[in-house]
């Protein structure tokens, strides 16, 4: 592998970790990223997928004590029923995007992958998030997950549907969409965290599935760079995050989506950037 691949691994693995877990799309930056590097073949399609991976494990790893609780609850005579009943939460709002991801996966990648549908959802994201931090940041919230209701777990999974929108963000859709139906910030960020596990794995297999015929073994190198760079920057990601909304509100990462949406729109319109599907 030489420098210029090593670079290129480094700096999408880099992209892909900090900005899974945040609100901003990761989908829609490794887009972005993958065009400003030149980087748009099939091999750094196949890369992106891979290194989802690493950004699951970083989350598995933080909150490893968690999970090990839950996998003990369940497993254990008599069963944990807070256990299991949260278990089922996360899989009812994992449905709705499991099915249309099944569904439409094909036409999605096909039609919608490309910066300048990226560049319009992280503009009309950020206004969401700026018009749900105005107007319910003084709405009484639901502060503990294990409480979450089947319904509000189906709408999570249906708000989180929408990230199949590139630039959209998975992890913007279900946290301000847990804000929307009730939830505190900290709760629906740990519920996004959690809901991420199942439902990245399953896009993540469908899609080495559907290209298991481009993986090459002389690629494991430029793999490994970027996955190791994924899960360091994920971990980093997923703790900065569960710290910052302690204190802190959304809103900067909606004038950052929005400032970041108009420069590829206006780089592209004035021919500064040759934006790459």
């Amino acid at each position: 592998m030489d420098i210029q691949t090593f670079i290129v691994a480094l700096l999408l693995g880099i992209v892909e970790g900090v900005t899974e877990f945040l609100p901003i799309s990761s989908t829609g930056h490794l887009i972005i990223a993958s065009s400003l590097l030149g980087a748009n073949d099939e091999i750094v399609d196949v890369f992106n997928i891979v290194v989802q991976l690493a950004a699951i494990l970083a989350v598995w790893w933080v909150f490893r004590t968690r999970i090990a609780e839950l996998t003990v609850g369940i497993l254990r005579r008599p069963r944990d029923h807070r256990s299991m009943r949260f278990v089922l939460m996360l899989f009812l709002a994992f449905l709705p995007a499991a099915i249309l991801g099944v569904l439409f996966h094909k036409q999605i990648k096909q039609v919608l992958f490309n910066p300048y549908v990226v560049a319009g959802a992280l503009i009309v994201g950020g206004f969401i998030i700026l018009i749900v931090e105005r107007f319910l940041k003084n709405r009484p919230q639901q502060a503990d997950i294990n409480d979450i209701t089947a319904n509000t777990a189906i709408k999570i999974g249906f708000a989180q549907a929408l990230s199949m929108i590139p630039g959209t963000s998975r992890a913007g859709a279900t946290i301000i969409g847990g804000v929307v139906f009730g939830l505190s910030r900290r709760a629906a960020t740990e519920f996004s965290f959690f809901l991420a596990i199942p439902t990245m794995l399953g896009a993540t297999v469908l899609d080495v599935y559907k290209n298991w015929h481009l993986f090459r073994v002389e690629h494991i190198p430029f793999f490994a760079v970027g996955c190791l760079a994924s899960f360091i920057s994920a971990m980093w990601a997923v703790r900065f995050l569960l710290r910052y909304i302690s204190t802190h509100t959304f809103v900067p990462f909606a004038y950052y989506r929005i400032v970041f949406g108009v420069i590829v729109f206006a780089t592209g319109y004035y021919n500064l950037v040759e934006w790459v599907p």
